[in-house]
């Protein structure tokens, strides 16, 4: 019933009575595990095995325990323990596919899964897990259809409704798209468990809606706030020290925008710490080890330690680069690092938490109008609240129109945004454009074939011949998927969630982007990027072009 402390009063008494009752300290350390008391969780599961070594509930427990610090090696060994000594233990092949997955292992961990479901076929949670972990393979469809399988299982399992609708749009799959969506927004409205914060982003645009979401998954899943920790301010340096948190000092969208303001900081104004969420070797993490102060892999510590190592070092500022994106640690700022936490750039919008006290933003994402809609204090930076990176190199090749898969002659239009963004009412505008711009195409990124025939079909169905939309595979480099954007016309803009760090990619480049703005933060991004250029008004110029993105705001 989640009465956790009642229930761990109940079964300390129970262990007074009777100190070998193995089921009550097994059972005790379970409930610990879900009061994030882990060390304490450990040491009850470790009584029941000392005990009785042969107990697999115990170490199926202590397994628990052990994974929520992130001692995945460990954690692994106590369930496969609990599965040598009862082989039908559903649940222990279930959470030994999670710790699987933990380190990367996305292959074997759906093996895991699969055992645990042929053990137990309406294991809902099994099924949801085995969907994460295929999604880790890229296997999209087959996640899809596990998130479905779960659904019908359990309809109103946690968060679950926007894992199958998240992942359906990343296949531009759309049955049923605007019945579950409308699903999804009257849930968040009453207050239910039924999505992810960032799922929401592409789905509705009110930013009221959004918050809602953000708040039930931090009660939900934080529901011990370090908010009111008072951490004392340092009074014994002349420089700010600053700690930037975030998953994705790596070759990602997120550094790419952000190492040469890293590199920028005044030295003698700020000291600068990176807390690394995720292990990387590539060349951008070695470029950020050197931008900052001091560079933290905390890959492998649990929150609490990650928590304690940020207090020691005395940070006056701690920004969150991730949000409610994947791979982010929000627990760690739910226990509080610092006693000014803001959240920037990562993800965009409000993350409905009363721990994070700061809002980084622009006039433009967020206008005066709009501040009932995020939960923190809003600071507004000058012009843009993104920033880029001006010694991004562009490839000097260039690229043929046949390279591409482009016809050597008509107007291309393109979108390289990720397919989540997309959604039918988006797209049955681009196929007005199509229709109305004699022999024009449209550019899309690729990489997944079930997406790119989901695509054709509607195209199809719009009246467009699906030979008219060009799919971007891979490149070997981010140089050279700028330089071949070139080959553009004109980037044309989803909604309601916007292209960010691709608008900023396509402007690059010197290629035009035509957005619409929305209500929310996600949808107003690139209005941001072209207001802060003095380009936010189409109608007020004359060239051919910028006549056409008139025209196709019309359309």
């Amino acid at each position: 019933m989640g009465h956790l402390a009642e229930a761990i009063a109940s079964y300390d008494r129970a262990i007074a009575l009777a100190p070998e009752l193995v089921e009550a300290l097994s059972n005790r350390g379970l409930a610990q595990v879900g009061m994030k008391q882990f060390g304490a969780a450990i040491a009850s599961c470790e009584a029941a095995i000392r005990i009785k070594p042969g107990y697999a509930l115990a170490h199926n427990n202590l397994g628990l325990a052990l994974a929520e610090l992130r001692r995945w090696p460990e954690a692994i060994a106590a369930y496969e323990r609990a599965i040598a000594l009862m082989p039908d233990l559903a649940e222990a092949h279930h959470n030994r596919g999670i710790a699987l997955a933990a380190q990367g292992l996305f292959a074997e961990a759906v093996a895991s899964h699969d055992q645990a479901i042929a053990l137990k076929p309406s294991f809902a949670e099994a099924h949801i897990d085995r969907g994460h972990a295929l999604k880790g393979l890229n296997r999209l469809d087959e996640t899809a259809a596990s998130y479905a399988r779960a659904l019908a299982l359990k309809p109103d399992h946690d968060f679950l409704l926007g894992d199958v609708l998240h992942t359906r749009s990343l296949l531009c799959d759309w049955t049923a798209y605007t019945e579950q969506a409308a699903l999804l927004e009257a849930g968040v409205r009453e207050g239910r468990r039924v999505s992810l914060p960032f799922a929401v982003l592409p789905i509705v645009d009110l930013p009221a809606v959004q918050m809602r979401a953000a708040q039930i998954w931090c009660e939900a899943r934080y529901p011990v706030s370090g908010a009111s920790v008072a951490l004392p301010r340092r009074q014994d340096s002349k420089r700010l020290r600053i700690g930037y948190f975030s998953p994705d000092f790596r070759e990602h969208p997120v550094s790419y925008l952000t190492a040469q303001f890293f590199e920028a900081h005044d030295r003698q104004a700020f000291e600068t710490i990176a807390f690394a969420f995720e292990p990387s070797h590539d060349v951008m993490r070695g470029r950020l080890e050197r931008a900052f102060d001091r560079f933290i892999d905390v890959s492998t510590m649990s929150d609490a330690d990650i928590v304690q190592q940020a207090r020691a070092l005395g940070l006056d500022i701690a920004v969150d680069l991730a949000g409610h994106t994947q791979d982010a640690r929000t627990g760690v700022f739910a226990l509080r690092v610092a006693p000014v936490q803001a959240a920037w750039l990562g993800y965009p919008g409000t993350m409905g938490a009363d721990f994070i006290d700061y809002l980084i933003a622009d006039k433009t994402v967020i206008p005066d109008d709009g501040l009932s809609g995020y939960s923190e204090k809003i600071v507004r930076l000058p012009y843009i609240y993104l920033v880029s990176d001006t010694a991004r190199p562009i490839s000097g090749k260039v690229f043929t129109r046949q390279e591409m898969g482009l016809p050597e002659e008509g107007f291309v239009f393109c979108c390289f945004n990720n397919a989540y963004k997309l959604n039918p009412r988006c797209f049955e505008s681009w196929m007005r454009i199509l229709r109305a711009v004699e022999g024009s195409v449209l550019w899309l990124s690729g990489g997944n074939p079930v997406m790119i025939g989901h695509l054709r079909i509607a195209a199809e169905r719009q009246g467009v011949k699906a030979e008219r939309l060009v799919f971007a595979m891979r490149v070997p480099s981010n140089a050279d998927h700028l330089a071949r954007q070139r080959l553009a016309g004109l980037f044309l803009d989803t909604l309601p969630y916007n292209a960010h760090t691709t608008a900023l990619d396509a402007l690059w480049v010197g290629l035009p982007v035509l957005t619409l703005m929305g209500q929310s933060f996600a949808g107003r991004v690139a209005a941001s990027a072209l207001s802060a250029l003095d380009m936010g008004r189409s109608e007020e110029h004359t060239s051919e072009l910028q006549s056409l993105a008139y025209l196709v705001c019309r359309l």
